[in-house]
């Protein structure tokens, strides 16, 4: 999984992501066309998000529903300055919203987590299994506090004492999708099934 950023204007995010979203093609494309405003954007269709979670370089997802947008990025991978604007932007989308933005990178295996409130930065978090404690700005969420109790106790936190990628996942599972991503629910829906636009970057 390389960036997923969900967003909700009212309610918890199970309420929001939810059976019967319908994606609005037009917002979408308008979401893209924002964050690459210098760009050449071709919509090349449909998918879902299991098939969305491993952009590659020159692909771009997006899934814009009446309360929700959902955005896959391999430019959030990066961790630079433009992963930052791309967060960034998409957490003002909805004004007023919640936005967590997850990066779970395989490679150095880490985690980047971002979550915003009404467009502002709350929390920012990194971590990686051999570096350790990254960035850890902004208050801690409370799903975090298990994951931090060894370290909070005094432990080292190189290498790190929890595993990454649980983290990440719990924290999308709290505050992005109100369930596990890969977890369906008994309304029926899974979240790695929500449908989004596809684009090229030309």
């Amino acid at each position: 999984m390389v960036g997923r950023t969900g967003l909700r204007e009212r309610g918890s995010p199970a309420e929001v992501f939810r059976p019967g979203l319908r994606p609005d093609p037009a917002a979408a494309a308008a979401l893209a066309k924002g964050l690459y405003p210098a760009a050449t954007l071709t919509e090349t269709g449909d998918t879902v998000l299991d098939f969305a979670l491993w952009p590659y370089e020159d692909e771009l997802f997006v899934g814009a529903y009446d309360r929700a947008l959902l955005l896959c990025d391999r430019r959030l991978f990066c961790l630079d300055d433009d992963a930052r604007r791309i967060a960034d932007t998409a957490a003002a989308a909805l004004p007023g919203a919640g936005c967590g933005v997850l990066v779970l990178h395989n490679v150095v295996s880490g985690c980047w987590f971002r979550w915003y409130e009404a467009g502002e930065l709350r929390r920012d978090v990194f971590v990686t299994a051999e570096d350790g404690v990254v960035v850890d700005q902004g208050a801690r969420l409370p799903v975090e506090r298990p994951f931090w109790d060894a370290i909070d106790a005094g432990a080292p936190d190189v290498p790190l004492p929890f595993d990454p990628e649980e983290f990440g996942l719990a924290l999308a599972e709290r505050y992005m999708f109100g369930r596990g991503i890969a977890d369906r629910g008994g309304d029926g829906f899974l979240p790695l099934e929500l449908p989004l636009r596809r684009f090229k970057h030309g």
